[in-house]
C-alpha cells in the first residue's frame, strides 16, 4: 500500500490534472538487518490509517461485561513482534487487555499534528483541526505504551498529541555487543519489558497493584541481560 501510493504520488498516477507530474514528495522505507516474518494483512485493513502513520494492528477482545484493564501498545518496525508477544502474556498471565497499533511513521503523524496546530493559528475563525494521532487514539481505553527500536525520543515527537496517560521504550544510551535478546533485554524493549513498562503505567492509574508491576520486574528479571542467554528470539538469535 505504500510503495503503491508513494508511486501514485510521485509520478501523478491518477492524481488531479494540475499534477501531471506529481507531487514534490518522496518517500522512503526503513529496512532492518533482521529476517521477520511478514504478519498476514489485518481484516478491514485501515489503510488510510496506514498511509498517515498508524493503523490498528490487532485489537484484543474479552468477554462481554469483562471489566479488565486495558492498554494501547504503538510499536513500529521490528518492535511489533515484541508488543504481540506482550499482548499474550498480559492476558494470560496478568488479566490485561492490549490493543495493538502499527505506527508507520512516528515523524509522518508528527508532521500531520505540526500541520493541524498551525491551520489552527492561522484560521482561529474556522473548524478546529485534530491531529491524525489524536483522533485515531481519542475514544480508546487506557494508557499507551510506545515502544521502537529507535531512541525513545522518535515516539516521543508524538506524545503531546496523544489523548491518554503515555510512556515509551527505546535504546537510548551505550549498546551492547550480545545477542539480539540480550540487547532488548539490556534497552528494555522486548516483550517482557513492554509487559512490565505496561504494568507499571497501569499501577500509577490505579488500575493494577503496584506490587503486581513490582513482582513481573523480578520475575522477568529485566534489569539482566544474562536472563535471556541462549533465547532465540523472532527473526534470529544473533
Amino acid at each position: 500500500h505504500i510503495v503503491k501510493d508513494g508511486l501514485r504520488r510521485m509520478y501523478g498516477y491518477g492524481l488531479e490534472k494540475d499534477t501531471p507530474y506529481g507531487e514534490d514528495v518522496f518517500y522512503y522505507l526503513t529496512v532492518y538487518n533482521e529476517p521477520v516474518p511478514q504478519p498476514a494483512e489485518p481484516e478491514n485493513l485501515d489503510v488510510e490509517g496506514l498511509l498517515k502513520g498508524m493503523y490498528r494492528f490487532s485489537e484484543y477482545e474479552t468477554a462481554e461485561g469483562d471489566d479488565v484493564p486495558r492498554v494501547q501498545l504503538l510499536a513500529s518496525g521490528v518492535a511489533l513482534p515484541w508488543v504481540r508477544k506482550a499482548q499474550e502474556i498480559l492476558a494470560e498471565e496478568y488479566s490485561v487487555a492490549a490493543d495493538i497499533w502499527s505506527v508507520t511513521s512516528w515523524n509522518e503523524l508528527r508532521r500531520d499534528a505540526v500541520a493541524a496546530e498551525e491551520h489552527n493559528l492561522l484560521h482561529p475563525d474556522e473548524p478546529e483541526q485534530v491531529p491524525f494521532v489524536t483522533e485515531q487514539l481519542k475514544d480508546t481505553k487506557g494508557p499507551v505504551v510506545a515502544v521502537s527500536d529507535f531512541m525513545r525520543s522518535v515516539q516521543d515527537q508524538i506524545s503531546r498529541w496523544v489523548p491518554n496517560d503515555y510512556t515509551s521504550l527505546g535504546t537510548d544510551g551505550w549498546g551492547l555487543a550480545d545477542t539480539r535478546a540480550a540487547a532488548r533485554r539490556h534497552f528494555h524493549v522486548d516483550a517482557e519489558s513492554v509487559v512490565v513498562a505496561t504494568l507499571e503505567i497501569l499501577a500509577k492509574r490505579g488500575d493494577v497493584k503496584p506490587e503486581v508491576a513490582a513482582e513481573a520486574a523480578r520475575k522477568y528479571r529485566i534489569d539482566d541481560p544474562t536472563a535471556v542467554a541462549g533465547v532465540k528470539q523472532e527473526g534470529a538469535g544473533a
